[in-house]
């Protein structure tokens, strides 16, 4: 009686201070007053919310965020994504202890959640927001919700205070419920069902009940929170995973970092909870990325002070032209991190080939081949073109009128008006008559280096991890030809120790994973040979063959349609493959399998990528995969991708069918200094053999798209960096 009596003082003190805090807001600084937070805090579920409760709030566009949060035997980690200025997508792994579905002693989920901003918050109209929670697994955490969220600052108060309220459904309008809007029939959570179907029949059905909060910012450090929740956890109470007590939820939060949150929770009158919040930007790096300061563009003299350097008598021999071109340029860009690849000259015209070892965006290399360019060559030379290549794949030619780069290097508005005057057009594969550098081949590379390999989601060990050293080799013989491999040495880690086996229907091309990590600590990962050219201006080719991944070998080729200037790009692939030995040495299982895709690509507005592939898979099963993936100017890449094919969702298994997201991030990125190489993942929630398709190394399309218009615009500023 008497708990039930102060559980109902606290409802109403929240539930009044809510209602009356507008008539104490104060009128001064009215713009910093509504101003909409640029880093909302999150809740255990790793969105913007209060504790258990999500607020109307939406992340800054872009912005990649992870919580971890535990409290009453759950632990709760939480990938979200920004995609656009009004959707996010987030990606839940939880463990309930002492949950009895499965057998185990913690019970663990996979979920996916989406939300829209459907207003953002002004003066006068808070931030509303509509979710749909874990809208395709089991339904065990599922729910859907309407948020609203508004900002205030009130008399006598410092910091800023905002206030939510909303109505959920699902296990979010579970306590206290006020009826059942758009019906009474919600069917409950199947934990027996294979998951990753829409759960369609079960969105915004069956009650509906209120919830609502307060979170108060006091300073940059610290924040404090309360809330009213409408999840009675009914599952979890009928296991007697915890005891919940109260309704209310009350917790104090610090900003550590701009980049991480920490808080202490007293939940539901019985537990204590901690999350821990890390929200990062693409577009706000962790270092400032900074350029060795580029030397100023050398002038010509005017013609008419000093006609005679504009006369072209030093080209009369093309050849011996550009072979002092050549042995002048390459001590010029090896300074710049950059490789001069070839260059032919004549009196008014140079092109130069060079291949980027250094810069995240092309344009910046592009500037920085100019710049060297004016130091070397005779002031008759007006025109420069400027040719990125990648492992003998000419991209593009960026053509320059070198009187404009002197003109605008100073202008206002340089980056535009160079922009207006420039040509991005197609270039021919080759170089007739060029002179090569001749000591790119044939060459020899080799490096040592650790490792680290992970392993998700086994509901015994949700991570895994191998360590160790690898040793990865190269050598190229001629332009375009690369024989390259990598042989692995595991010195610790815990993936072989899963005991978990394969009950795929299908062939495994996929799910025996752990006989592949049980038998053997040394293997060899990849051995192949690759060659690489353009049929023509716009047609990229490629063929391999070898030990192309840890489970398969054999050859692959593949043709690609791709134009500097379209957004579209066309491709076909088609492999012949063999499973390769458990112990990853040199030999072959049984099993084969003819598999390829048609492709296409298309760059959207905004940084997106869409990619649809069709075709057939390792496993046998025909189907198509869908990709969508946002490349920031940066370099970072977030993407999602699933893949229908015509097997079953029984057949499947778990998952009812392959999806997974897709996550690099430039290394500049965290040191501050250009650097070319990449830090990234795969996460799938489970992998299982239906739409496997076959890993091989250099495929095209990333390799020849940096290169082309969009990508050259989206970062033309670098071109004076």
């Amino acid at each position: 009686m008497i708990r039930r009596a102060v559980d109902r003082i606290i409802q109403l003190t929240v539930l009044g201070a809510m209602i009356t805090l507008p008539a104490a807001l104060s009128a001064q600084d009215v713009d910093a007053v509504f101003r909409t937070p640029d880093r909302p805090s999150l809740n255990f579920y790793g969105t913007p919310g209060l504790m258990d409760m999500p607020s109307g709030e939406a992340l800054p566009d872009g912005q990649f965020v992870v919580g971890v949060s535990n409290f009453g035997g759950q632990t709760r980690t939480t990938v979200t994504f920004q995609a656009l200025p009004r959707v996010s997508a987030s990606f839940r792994y939880s463990g309930v202890k002492g949950l009895d579905i499965d057998g185990r002693d913690t019970y663990r989920d996979r979920s996916f959640d989406v939300r829209f901003l459907l207003n953002r918050e002004s003066r006068y109209l808070p931030a509303v927001t509509l979710g749909l929670q874990d809208f395709a697994g089991t339904g065990i955490f599922a729910g859907e919700f309407v948020a609203a969220t508004k900002s205030f600052t009130t008399t006598g108060l410092p910091g800023n205070i905002r206030a939510t309220v909303g109505l959920g459904w699902g296990r979010l309008g579970s306590s206290g419920s006020i009826g059942s809007p758009f019906g009474s029939a919600r069917p409950s959570y199947d934990v027996s069902s294979t998951g990753g179907d829409l759960s369609t029949d079960q969105w915004f059905r069956g009650p509906a009940a209120p919830f609502a909060g307060l979170e108060w910012q006091i300073n940059d450090k610290w924040g404090l929170k309360a809330e009213y929740s409408s999840d009675a956890y009914v599952v979890e109470q009928d296991d007697g995973v915890f005891t919940r007590d109260s309704r209310f939820n009350f917790g104090a939060e610090y900003q550590v970092s701009d980049a991480i949150r920490i808080g202490g929770y007293y939940m539901y009158g019985s537990e204590i909870g901690v999350n821990l919040q890390m929200q990062l930007n693409p577009k706000r790096p962790l270092s400032v990325l900074r350029f060795p300061a580029p030397r100023p563009y050398d002038i010509r003299p005017a013609r008419r002070d000093n006609p005679q350097a504009y006369s072209g008598d030093w080209a009369a021999s093309q050849t011996g032209a550009s072979n002092a071109v050549r042995d002048a340029l390459i001590p010029l860009l090896a300074a710049e991190g950059l490789v001069l690849v070839e260059t032919k000259t004549s009196a008014s015209t140079t092109e130069v080939r060079y291949s980027n070892e250094r810069y995240m965006a092309t344009a910046v290399s592009v500037g920085r081949v100019a710049r060297a360019m004016a130091r070397v060559l005779p002031a008759s030379v007006e025109t420069f073109r400027i040719v990125p290549v990648v492992d003998n794949l000419a991209q593009s030619a960026i053509v320059l009128r070198r009187s404009d780069l002197e003109a605008l290097e100073v202008h206002p508005n340089a980056t535009d008006a160079l922009l207006a005057v420039a040509g991005i057009d197609s270039v021919a594969p080759t170089l007739p008559g060029g002179a090569r550098n001749e000591e790119l081949f044939p060459v020899f590379n080799w490096s040592l280096a650790p490792f680290l390999e992970q392993s998700y989601f086994d509901p015994n060990e949700p991570v895994r991890v191998d360590g160790g050293v690898r040793l990865n080799m190269s050598y190229r013989p001629a332009p375009g030809w690369t024989v390259a491999g990598e042989l692995r040495h595991r010195l610790f880690g815990n993936v072989a120790d899963s005991d978990r086996e394969s009950n795929s229907v299908l062939p495994r091309v996929r799910t025996n994973s752990v006989l592949y990590a049980q038998a053997s600590d040394t293997t060899l990962r990849n051995l192949y040979v690759n060659r690489q050219w353009k049929p023509a201006p716009d047609v990229y080719a490629r063929m391999t063959a070898g030990y192309l991944e840890r489970m398969f070998g054999g050859v692959s080729a593949e043709l690609l349609w791709k134009p500097v200037a379209s957004r579209l790009a066309l491709g076909v692939e088609a492999n012949y493959v063999k499973q390769r030995d458990f112990n990853q040495a040199f030999g072959f299982q049984d099993y084969s399998v003819a598999t390829g895709h048609a492709s296409a690509y298309y760059e959207f507005d905004n940084g997106f990528v869409g990619q649809l592939d069709v075709g057939r898979y390792l496993a046998g099963d025909v189907g198509a995969t869908v990709t969508l993936e946002r490349e920031f100017n940066n370099g970072w890449k977030v993407g999602g991708f699933f893949t229908l094919t015509d097997v079953s969702a029984d057949d499947f298994g778990e998952g009812s069918f392959d999806k997974g997201i897709t996550l690099s991030i430039p290394i500049n990125w965290f040191v501050g200094r250009p650097d070319r190489r990449t830090v990234g993942t795969t996460i799938r929630p489970i992998q299982r053999d239906g739409g496997a398709r076959l890993n091989v190394p250099a495929r095209l399309y990333d390799q020849v798209r940096d290169g082309h218009r969009n990508a050259l615009v989206g970062n033309w500023s670098g071109v004076w960096e």
